[in-house]
């Protein structure tokens, strides 16, 4: 069979990779790509916004299942332009694809399906965001009612700092501040069937011990062993299967990935946003222990016949991402910094590398975003994968590079 990713991050570099190990998977497309996706797809220039050039190359190229990766281009409904031809696509439509889109769309449709998650409020005025800050009170959380790719968050004990965010967005919801770890889980869905896959845990801000502003994503491992042995069978059961159920009686029902961010508080299980899509950088670890093929999972759902699929199995011990970031990030980023010792880490043990932000130039491996590549790493422990990972990390090098020394550890 043939498939065509969209996208051009280290998530797509996780699908594709994933998706070419695949015995089923005859060929593998990547539009836009990036030179790590270039190893294991063939690369087209297709701007993934674009829905009507995106269908149009999975007309051209005859595949028989297209992915789109991006939050973008789901909530500005590339999937139904793809659908329109009769392509099977795996991701949710426009109209679903607002779960993530909308925050306020989001506590909405939890409101009806009776999801736990923090007591909010939307505002649009500056009086709005004031009184409703006075009202939840400090830890402040303001949450740009938009997409902000990962960083639209701000988590604050300063009043004017919690202001100051919300008068820079056109619409926030402003929640509660809700204690407790937070966990990734997601789920591949039909709209009917939900097969939750296991829990992540991913590290959101810059620094070291969780300080300094929200990144997209600095590193993540799975599985959780300090994790509830229920967690899995809770949130199905409480969230994911009435998020879908709620979405399929609006008449927009939820195909494809969804991903449920969750708070594990002193008063329960929360749920702190959604996704449409896979996470990055969760997507890395997991992919790597699945112990079965993704293509079944992906075309049954973008069919509606994931219920004759067998749901996801892993392989025993565990897996870790590392994220190198570079110069400047979060607030900047550093193009055209030569990347050296990519094929070093790869020759290590049960060690690969997920590439992002990463371009070619004279020849050379480059950087060309904030978040430049994951070193990815397996282990039968928590710490035998970390270990790993992090002596992937040491092999690789460009200039202002910078990661955390801290994912996973005492976990």
């Amino acid at each position: 069979m043939k498939t065509l990713v969209i996208g051009t991050g280290g998530r797509e570099h996780a699908l594709a990779r994933a998706l070419s190990l695949d015995p089923a998977v005859t060929e593998v497309h990547c539009a836009p790509g990036n030179p790590g996706i270039a190893a294991v797809a063939t690369l087209h220039d297709v701007d993934p916004l674009d829905g009507e050039a995106v269908a149009a190359l999975a007309d051209v190229l005859g595949v028989d299942l297209v992915v789109v990766g991006p939050e973008a281009p789901l909530v500005a409904g590339v999937a139904d332009a793809i659908t329109v031809r009769g392509i099977p696509v795996f991701g949710p439509s426009g109209a679903a694809a607002r779960l993530e889109g909308s925050k306020a769309f989001a506590k909405e449709v939890m409101a009806a399906a009776g999801v736990p998650t923090a007591a909010a409020r939307v505002c649009t005025t500056p009086e709005e965001a004031a009184a409703a800050l006075d009202e939840l009170g400090a830890p402040y959380v303001v949450k740009d009612d938009g997409l902000a790719a990962g960083k639209g968050v701000v988590v604050t004990d300063s009043r004017d700092e919690a202001l100051a965010h919300a008068a820079g967005c056109e619409r926030v919801v402003i929640e509660e501040f809700l204690d407790g770890p937070e966990v990734s889980l997601f789920a591949i869905t039909d709209g009917r069937t939900v097969y939750p896959l296991q829990p992540a845990q991913d590290f959101k801000r810059i620094g070291d011990g969780d300080v300094g502003p929200n990144t997209g994503g600095m590193g993540a491992y799975t599985p959780l062993p300090w994790a509830p042995a229920d967690l899995v069978v809770e949130v199905l059961r409480d969230v994911l299967q009435p998020t879908v159920d709620e979405m399929a009686r609006r008449g927009t029902p939820f195909a494809g990935l969804l991903y449920a961010g969750l708070a594990l508080t002193s008063r329960g299980l929360k749920v702190v946003e959604f996704n449409a899509r896979f996470g990055d950088p969760e997507t890395q670890p997991l992919l790597a222990l699945l112990d079965a093929p993704l293509l079944p999972l992906l075309l049954g759902a973008a069919t509606g016949t994931l219920a004759d699929v067998p749901p996801p199995a892993w392989k025993p011990g565990a897996a870790v991402g590392v994220v190198m970031a570079s110069a400047g990030y979060p607030a900047t980023s550093s193009a055209g910094d030569v990347i050296t010792g990519v094929a070093a880490a790869e020759s290590l043990d049960h060690v690969h590398v997920i590439q992002a932000g990463t371009a070619l130039s004279a020849g050379d491996l480059v950087t060309a975003g904030g978040r430049v590549l994951a070193v990815v790493a397996t282990g039968g422990s928590l710490a035998e994968a970390r270990a790993a990972a992090y002596g992937g990390v040491a092999a690789i090098s460009f200039d202002g590079a910078q990661h955390r020394t801290d994912i996973a550890a005492g976990r």
